[in-house]
């Protein structure tokens, strides 16, 4: 050998091979904890819908049942039609919104985005409670702001006041999907109809539109998905409009028919999956949508233009803050509408929930503990799938199993963790009523999100660090410590927020789960509302918002300086 010659020397193939033996360990573990959590509650979730109530085998008796009662039929009927106009309003709102604020040049373009965002930290209960005290028979516009003015009447109880409420509460979700498409617009497509002559309504209809298309596709499946799923607003402020949501609350809750339950669940998830598989084949189709060559859109002068949006934003963001600055108001009053006088007492639930903040707390916790393990078993198994270069087949079924939730409504998780996790043979029947429950539900209903995010992640970070890692024989979990955890800091923060708001808010997965000395924030706004403690509902409400709204601003905090720390190594000095 040449003296100056450096070569590499190989790893050891015994000592590599103890690495991969830990990892396909760890592949079958994830692959396991995902088959329990979410596959074999599903599967038995199912199978009873084909059982009657002693548990014999009656085929499609329970489906035949179903489309025979017209008043559950009336259910779906009603389902639909409010998810399709909720839908709808919600797509045209939000990208009319999100265009403003891309293709506009008006000012406050930052707090029209972040207010835009509130309806996400607060449960969706709460919108019917605020339009409650806005058009109920007691009412601040009912009334005319306290006979100031003439009052306007609505029937908010029933599919207007629904539909009201899904509006909020799909906007927020539809805005992130259209701001994103809108940003990757190409430049030249706009300079090019300019100089063929188009006008800029032609330009609207032949570049604009064509290059948000998929983004229109996906945002009017997710909003309809989740307002056909939803459970809090028709609850809140439906009365006699019985939704899918609600039936299988009473037929669970009510009338203990869990197989009917399970029927309901079925149909509640067709359209889900039906998303699910639209939103991939979307998503697919997007990725080519730039190029290395694409430029930034620039926005050009239009004062009319500026002026229209400017005054559409500022009317969207105020109806976005009136039922929040509602709810915070009608917390704070001792007896609506006579006693106007600012009171902290609705704070003290003792009287209502039984046992005072104790709901709060218990939620608080729980969100803490799903953020914390959701968190580290979602980046964990996302690493062991996406940069494992073992067990390739397993590792397609693991990455099956962690986008499964995308298409599954909270009450059905729920619905299916109460056929597993009750049945006295099953080895985990003792989590079920503790607080674990409520964790595993929690990471379960929202795991498909921060997979995707966690992957996307360790998708952008060079395959040669564990290559390199592997020729130096240093272990993988070192490189995953060392390495990939710390450049991936900015993503595992928004991970972490992503469980913690959703396990907040959330009444869906849990209301079927939660002991009767383990209550949530969120099922507690389900009692006091249904037995007429409306102000309470008001204050938890608050707590529940101004909560996530707190723990916002910390991750805001903290995520700049992770952005600081991970990007300084790229800082030419």
């Amino acid at each position: 050998m040449n003296k100056g010659t450096v070569t590499m020397k190989l790893p050891n193939r015994r000592h590599l091979g103890a690495f991969f033996t830990l990892q396909n360990i760890l592949i079958v573990i994830l692959v396991l904890t995902l088959t329990t959590s979410t596959l074999i509650p599903l599967i038995l979730l199912f199978s009873k819908a084909f059982l009657n109530k002693q548990e014999s085998f009656i085929g499609f008796a329970n489906f035949i049942q179903y489309f025979s009662t017209p008043s559950l039929i009336q259910s779906l009927t009603n389902t639909v039609w409010v998810s399709v106009l909720s839908t709808v309003i919600a797509v045209m709102l939000a990208f009319t919104y999100a265009y403003g604020i891309s293709r506009a040049g008006i000012g406050g373009k930052r707090y029209f985005h972040y207010i835009a965002l509130l309806p996400l930290f607060e449960p969706t209960m709460m919108h019917g409670i605020a339009l409650t005290y806005l058009f109920g028979n007691q009412g601040v516009i009912t009334n005319g702001f306290f006979g100031l003015l003439p009052g306007l009447r609505i029937e908010i109880y029933g599919p207007i006041g629904i539909v009201i409420s899904e509006v909020i509460y799909l906007f927020p979700q539809a805005f992130l999907i259209f701001i994103t498409a809108l940003s990757m617009t190409d430049q030249r497509l706009y300079e090019a109809a300019e100089s063929l002559g188009a006008s800029k309504v032609k330009t609207f209809f032949t570049v604009t539109l064509p290059s948000v298309k998929y983004g229109l596709i996906s945002a009017a499946f997710v909003c309809f998905t989740a307002s056909f799923t939803d459970f809090g607003a028709p609850q809140a402020i439906g009365g006699k409009f019985n939704v899918l949501a609600t039936d299988i609350y009473k037929q669970v809750i009510g009338q203990q028919n869990l197989s009917m339950g399970a029927t309901v669940g079925i149909l509640l998830t067709i359209p889900a999956v039906i998303a699910f598989v639209v939103d991939r084949i979307v998503e697919r189709k997007q990725r080519s949508m730039l190029s290395s060559k694409s430029t930034s859109y620039q926005i050009p002068d239009g004062r009319g233009r500026d002026g229209f949006y400017r005054v559409f934003c500022w009317i969207i963001s105020t109806a976005i803050l009136i039922p929040l600055i509602t709810i915070l108001f009608a917390s704070l009053i001792k007896v609506w509408p006579y006693n106007l006088h600012l009171s902290l007492k609705h704070f003290d639930f003792s009287s209502v929930a039984g046992s005072g903040l104790e709901p709060f707390w218990n939620s608080l916790k729980v969100s803490i503990i799903t953020a914390i393990v959701g968190t580290f078993m979602t980046f964990v198994f996302a690493y062991l799938i996406e940069k494992s270069r073992t067990m390739k087949g397993l590792r397609q079924v693991g990455y099956f199993l962690s986008i499964l939730p995308l298409a599954l409504p909270g009450m059905v998780i729920g619905l299916a963790y109460i056929f597993f996790f009750n049945d006295p043979s099953n080895p985990f029947n003792w989590i079920y009523g503790t607080m674990a429950i409520l964790v595993l539900a929690n990471i379960t209903h929202f795991y498909a999100v921060p997979f995707i995010t966690a992957t996307t992640a360790l998708k952008k970070l060079d395959k040669e660090f564990e290559l390199v890692s592997e020729s130096m024989r240093v272990p993988f979990y070192k490189t995953f410590l060392k390495v990939t955890v710390p450049m991936s800091l900015p993503a595992i923060a928004e991970i972490s927020m992503y469980f913690f708001v959703n396990a907040m808010v959330t009444v869906s997965a849990v209301v079927f789960l939660r002991s009767a000395d383990m209550n949530l924030a969120a099922v507690a706004l389900v009692n006091m509302e249904d037995a007429g403690d409306v102000a309470a509902a008001a204050a938890m409400s608050t707590l529940i918002v101004g909560t996530n709204i707190i723990v916002r601003m910390v991750y805001e905090l903290i995520l700049n300086k992770i952005k600081q720390r991970t990007s300084a190594w790229q800082i030419r000095k």
